[in-house]
């Protein structure tokens, strides 16, 4: 199994000895010893994975890189935090994914709909087994715990990806922005109910509901 390791906090070192991992496509900024690289069209999942993600917006190129020695990926500048999978699931948005063991399988699931968006969020990319992948944030990422007394509510643009036995559902909500005028549309939030792990970013990607 390929070694992840962070050099800093914005670029990830993969060690392999023959196996192959797969990560971004054009993540790569250097490599030393014998690296192949090849693009796999729709993250690897064949054609029902093709067109899944063109109908939902879930896009991620994804390519696999297999040989012997070291190579090195950053995605502008993000921060990159590791997560270990012990047979458990991620999920996480496609554009947060910057590298996972080959090993480990990605799809996507549905989610539900949020705020009454259509076709952008209501699918998030899932990686399932066993292995490390990592993630991408925009800033140093939070980790936050949800218990079934503390459940946890999430601006959608600071979401990145989370992990356990958890339920999400969206709801619209008054926010500090909304009060203040500030608004652009229907403000809505993720809700996090049970037991597991969130991961947010101090800032918010655009989305197609509006601020939150």
């Amino acid at each position: 199994m390929a070694t992840f390791r962070l050099q800093g906090s914005k670029v990830l070192a993969v060690s392999m000895t023959g196996d192959s991992v797969k990560a971004k496509n054009g993540s790569m900024v250097a490599y030393d010893g014998q690296m192949a690289f090849k693009k796999m069209s729709g993250g690897g999942e064949g054609l029902r994975g093709m067109v899944t993600r063109r109908l939902t917006g879930e896009q991620m190129e994804v390519m696999e890189v297999r040989g012997q020695g070291t190579c090195w990926f950053a995605d502008r500048a993000s921060e990159i935090n590791l997560v270990s999978l012990h047979g458990d699931k991620l999920w996480v948005e496609a554009s947060n994914l910057l590298c996972t063991d080959a090993g480990l399988r990605t799809g996507t699931t549905f989610t539900g709909m949020r705020g009454g968006a259509t076709g952008n969020g209501l699918f998030t990319t899932t990686v399932e087994g066993t292995g490390q992948a990592a993630i991408m944030s925009d800033g140093p990422a939070v980790v936050l715990r949800v218990t079934p007394q503390y459940p946890l509510q999430v601006d959608p643009g600071a979401y990145i990806a989370h992990q356990g036995n958890l339920q999400q559902h969206f709801q619209s909500g008054v926010t500090f922005r909304t009060l203040m005028g500030e608004g652009g549309g229907e403000a809505f939030q993720i809700r996090f109910e049970g037991d597991g792990l969130v991961y947010v970013q101090p800032s918010e990607r655009n989305t197609i509901g509006g601020d939150a």
